[in-house]
């Protein structure tokens, strides 16, 4: 029997371009937390979420809570977190930017970082953890940002002219479909994806539109394309422009904000309709289907509550004919390797999973930044996640964290830097 030990919990930041969403722009620095469980027979295991300093001071309560626990017991070790901190509601999500639930990001941390100490004693990957491997290689999207010029930290207003290649694309603007499509060209050519999204909601909505029709002009039919408006388009707006993208999408994700107007919206298109905002928790399902608000769930094992109840939500997923596909958000290899290891297990994959990691440089896991090929990455090889932490890289993030002076993800502090009364609105087209 292996018990936890020890857990030690580490925020991190990591360098982020200044990148434009909805909720206004991105910091110099994205914050990260690593978690280590160790077990009474010497066996670690690692986990990534999303970092802020109200979820840290979270993981220390659970720490006390789990020191002694059963790895292998993760239905107890849920059952003790809810029992403290309680469950997560749907309505919790809410009209916030950004996922902000405390149970979903403490259970998924310690769960990750479990399988992984699993895995290595019965000497199994993850993947063969949640159910067996379906596919080596699990394919992900080119995900574009409308952008400022810069590339991130001591780079946020300026450029490394001494770059070449995607690390030259990523540091400049991307503000026009021209600019758009240099960096798509720069992404695909980099790293081989196959399908390509936009993070759309920061402009009105023809320019964005715009930007997807000259995507589909340079790229042709054979690239399948999405955009993302993150739920700031009126009913109205969404129908207008989503019947001019007929033809053009693969999907359309989040137009417009709740499930009601999600449904009214997919009626009035032909082009399916994709989620991470409006169908969130499984408390959401039954409300989903009744009123048919999407055509994809895009799950995330942050947001879900860890890697096995993603594995449950593909099963609803099928049950009532609904696409999965992932969420992604800043993240490093060790979240992406369990991103994989989940996406091997999945019984299809249909759409190319997303991810953020090509806007990263830097990188915690032993051996640097994992590979994409032709737009995949490979189930890592070993035990658990196939990935270990990189002790040096681990201390000098740290370091950003406490020199950077971030406690949470904030884009409305940065961008009023550059628009000094912008305000973050729900609905704002």
């Amino acid at each position: 029997m292996s018990r936890i030990q020890q857990i030690t919990i580490t925020p991190i930041a990591i360098v982020d371009p200044p990148l434009l969403n909805a909720a206004g722009l991105h910091a110099p620095y994205a914050l990260r937390t690593i978690v280590e469980i160790v077990t009474d027979d010497g066996i670690s295991g690692i986990s990534e979420i999303p970092g802020t300093r109200e979820i840290d001071l979270a993981l220390a309560e659970a720490r006390d809570l789990l020191i002694g626990k059963d790895v292998f017991q993760l239905s107890d070790i849920r059952r003790t977190l809810v029992g403290h901190f309680g469950q997560d509601t749907a309505a919790e999500r809410g009209a916030t930017p950004w996922d902000q639930r405390k149970m979903v990001h403490i259970f998924s941390a310690v769960e990750v970082a479990c399988l992984d100490i699993i895995g290595k004693i019965t000497n199994r990957p993850v993947v063969d953890l949640l159910g067996g491997r379906m596919r080596d290689r699990v394919p992900f999207s080119a995900y574009l940002f409308y952008k400022y010029e810069g590339a991130g930290g001591d780079l946020a207003f300026g450029t490394d002219p001494a770059a070449t290649g995607w690390d030259a694309a990523r540091q400049k603007s991307a503000l026009n479909p021209e600019e758009i499509v240099a960096q798509a060209r720069a992404m695909c050519e980099e790293f081989g994806f196959q399908s390509i999204k936009l993070k759309g909601g920061v402009f009105e909505p023809r320019q964005e539109v715009d930007a997807i029709l000259a995507l589909h002009e340079a790229f042709g039919p054979e690239v399948p394309l999405r955009i993302d408006p993150n739920a700031l388009w009126k009913v109205e707006t969404a129908i207008e422009y989503g019947r001019e993208m007929e033809g053009v999408l693969e999907y359309l994700e989040d137009p417009v904000r709740g499930q009601e107007n999600m449904a009214a919206v997919r009626k009035a298109l032909k082009t399916p309709l994709a989620t991470n905002m409006c169908t969130t928790s499984f408390e959401d399902i039954p409300r989903s289907i009744e009123l048919g608000s999407e055509d994809i769930i895009l799950s995330d094992h942050h947001f879900w509550g860890g890697l096995r109840a993603s594995m449950t939500l593909s099963g609803i997923c099928d049950t009532f004919g609904r696409g999965l596909s992932m969420h992604s958000n800043s993240h490093l290899g060790i979240s992406l390797a369990a991103m994989v290891h989940l996406g091997a297990a999945l019984p299809e994959v249909p759409y190319a999973l997303d991810t953020h990691y090509p806007w990263q440089s830097d990188e915690v896991i032993v051996g640097g930044r994992m590979k994409f090929v032709d737009g995949a990455v490979e189930v890592p090889a070993g035990p658990g996640l196939g990935v270990e932490l990189d002790r040096d890289a681990l201390a000098r993030l740290h370091q950003n964290y406490l020199k950077c002076g971030l406690t949470k993800r904030d884009d409305l502090v940065e961008m009023r830097k550059k628009v000094p009364d912008w305000e973050f609105k729900l609905v704002r087209w």
